[in-house]
């Protein structure tokens, strides 16, 4: 490799995506998509022009990753569209699932795990019709997810037949994916407060799925709120636990001791506390608000206690928007008492971790270059993110990455049957 096939690239600043101090002036030297080398830039030092890219003016990060995303839904307040969608078939979801997309895209957001949906249509798409080089999103579903009969879960998953425990159902649907996906419990009370619902499988036909994936080099992420759901599944030895609302102390302990990742999804009970007056079922403002101050002292104390904790905002729930919301939930981790940089490792490096994703996560030598490019400072972000200077992918600046304001606004989706008004 000759020097002259190097660009050295001149960033104000770097946040590299293991949490630690943002680094000032620093050159970024990349050969063949990849970086080889990152050092302090010295004023001194001389470097042809044809050799430099200048973004002095500029904060550089790695590429963001969404842990916690439903593609088949928007994140509309209509009610009865939010109804029709569910009830929507595969073709008309796929413009949906594309535009979603788009919107993770724009935001910086490369790399997204689904929570799955009753048709597998996510999944479906996956197969069929996703185009990485087109949009370059890398997606991880589960496809149907698995709940109880009776019980909290019909909207994104099955249930086992009358005779099958949770495994043998798991089996039967034998979905193309590495990626289980759990429901545990129910939803949280929009009018009760701290209010918990008993666990949907016991520890033994948890535990018996979760032996199985391992050995099929499947991870399982389970929706759990409330002690004993959530103690139930960390005991079962899954991987994840999704949302975690009034888990408490204890079982934070023991997602430390275990490495249980954890996703917390904050900013859906602020999107509820926001919105309230636009959905029909009942919502209590102030027991969503206690909700949400209940989830920030949790985030800290995970903080506290070394939990890994992966960023992800269950975009598609109600007033949850896809890609931009991503920037709320990181307000909302430095609101519980995480540094900047913690919040974007926790965005970056940590969801990289819990979705497998060794070329993501991190900005450092001997990986792809990939990152972010963000005008101004680090202390305009997060808010920056939603409108970046550029996204580089392999070194360059991608071709797929538009600066246009229209393209973060949702269009109409043109010739789907059950499109109409939608209001955000």
């Amino acid at each position: 490799m000759t020097e002259k096939s190097s660009n050295h690239i001149r960033v104000g600043s770097l946040i590299d995506g293991h949490g630690g101090p943002v680094r000032k002036k620093q050159i970024v030297v990349v050969e063949s998509g990849y970086i080889v080398d990152i050092y302090d830039d010295v004023a001194a030092e001389k470097l042809p022009a044809e050799l430099v890219t200048d973004l002095t003016h500029c904060v550089i990060l790695p590429i963001l990753i969404d842990s916690h995303v439903h593609l088949c839904m928007s994140g509309s307040i209509d009610q009865e569209f939010r109804e029709k969608q569910l009830e929507a078939t595969y073709e008309e979801l796929v413009p949906m699932i594309e535009e979603h997309l788009r919107h993770h895209f724009s935001h910086g957001v490369l790399a997204v795990r689904d929570g799955g949906d009753r048709s597998g249509c996510v999944l479906r798409y996956l197969e069929e019709q996703h185009d990485p080089a087109t949009l370059p999103v890398m997606v991880t579903s589960p496809g149907r997810a698995h709940h109880r009969r009776d019980r909290y879960g019909a909207l994104i998953g099955v249930c086992p037949e009358d005779d099958e425990s949770l495994l043998q159902a798991v089996l039967r649907l034998a979905q193309p994916t590495r990626l289980i996906k759990v429901v545990n419990s129910g939803l949280n009370s929009m009018t009760r407060f701290a209010q918990q619902t008993e666990p949907q499988f016991s520890r033994q036909q948890l535990g018996e799925l979760v032996s199985e994936a391992k050995r099929l080099g499947s991870k399982v992420m389970v929706h759990a709120n409330g002690e004993d759901p959530v103690r139930t599944a960390i005991e079962a030895g899954c991987h994840s636990i999704e949302h975690g609302f009034f888990m408490g102390r204890q079982n934070l302990e023991l997602m430390a001791d275990k490495g249980v990742y954890w996703v917390p999804t904050i900013y859906t009970m602020k999107a509820y506390a926001l919105n309230a007056e636009h959905y029909r079922t009942s919502i209590d403002v102030k027991v969503a608000e206690q909700n949400l101050a209940h989830q920030l002292e949790q985030v800290a104390l995970a903080r506290e206690l070394g939990v890994k904790v992966a960023l992800g905002t269950d975009s598609g729930s109600i007033g949850v928007l896809h890609g931009e919301s991503l920037v709320e939930e990181m307000k909302l981790f430095m609101r519980a008492g995480f540094s900047l940089a913690e919040t974007i490792g926790c965005a970056t490096k940590q969801g990289a971790q819990l979705l497998g994703l060794t070329d993501l996560g991190t900005i450092e030598p001997g990986k792809p270059a990939n990152f972010l490019v963000a005008r101004g400072t680090p202390s305009q972000l997060p808010r920056k993110l939603t409108y970046l200077e550029t996204i580089y992918l392999n070194g360059q600046p991608s071709q797929a990455y538009r600066r246009d304001p229209d393209y973060t606004t949702l269009r109409k989706f043109e010739g789907v049957a059950f499109s109409g008004k939608v209001r955000y």
